[in-house]
């Protein structure tokens, strides 16, 4: 596994959610990395207007978050990777956000860490300030102020996809859209989405589907043999009647032996 995706936060740049299914719908029409690239160029173009004569590095820095989301994933996403974009093709246009959502905590698992302050600060007082974000994120990460900076980026994502909206007092805000996520098949691929994002790769069942990195989604009850059902790539550990731990299945070899 690339350890990197954990120590590493990689998002320095906005990222429009609309730009995720403009990416996500050239990979399924089946351009290559080469063709996504010059078609993002052209597009991003008008959006990054400014005279700025550093814009084209923003534009370049855009392209490779959203290139590593979509059209060219680390290789241990292949098969999330894959099976995302299947979810994409056959789901209806309102499980979009969550499956763009899932993709982007696999391959950035910060923008996951700061889901999880997020929303367990929306659960216990309704608003979210950006500076008690950022204060637990620094704990984590480092006190520098580049991790700062990054988690404005993030919020401001947030804000964008709707997940979360502005309120009277600057820099805070409230949960946006709430949506509900009932297709076993999705429900299993955010369970698989959120362990990687995660160092050990597993969870107890009750936080992995509860978890505050979920918090703009209310996703339904399932059982963990459902989780199974829905990705071979998911395995159970049971230590109790209701004390369910679910994993990342770990890869064979062709001999059949971990």
């Amino acid at each position: 596994m690339t350890r990197n995706r954990f120590a590493q936060i990689g998002l320095d740049r906005l990222v429009r959610l609309a730009w995720l299914e403009k990416v996500s719908s050239l990979v399924l029409d089946g351009n290559d990395s080469a063709s996504i690239k010059r078609i993002l160029q052209s597009d991003l173009q008008s959006t990054f207007r400014s005279t700025n004569t550093n814009i084209r590095g923003s534009i370049d820095k855009t392209i490779t978050i959203l290139s590593k989301i979509w059209p060219a994933v680390p290789s241990e996403l292949a098969s999330l990777h894959v099976d995302g974009l299947e979810l994409l093709r056959h789901l209806p246009q309102g499980d979009h956000l969550a499956i763009h959502w899932g993709m982007v905590m696999a391959v950035y698992p910060f923008w996951s860490g700061v889901a999880i302050h997020v929303g367990r600060l929306l659960g216990l007082q309704g608003s979210v300030a950006a500076a008690q974000v950022q204060r637990r994120v620094r704990e984590q990460y480092g006190e520098r102020e580049t991790v700062s900076r990054r988690v404005r980026y993030v919020l401001r994502s947030y804000l964008d996809w709707g997940v979360l909206r502005e309120t009277g007092a600057r820099g805070v805000y409230a949960a946006g859209t709430t949506l509900a996520v009932e297709d076993s098949r999705l429900i299993a691929w955010l369970a698989e989405a959120s362990l990687h994002a995660r160092a050990n790769g597993s969870a107890p069942l009750k936080d992995l589907i509860g978890s505050p990195s979920f918090f703009p989604f209310r996703i339904k009850p399932v059982r963990a043999e459902s989780l199974l059902v829905g990705s071979s790539r998911l395995d159970l550990l049971r230590h109790g009647l209701d004390d369910d731990l679910v994993m990342l299945r770990k890869p064979t070899t062709k001999g059949g032996a971990p």
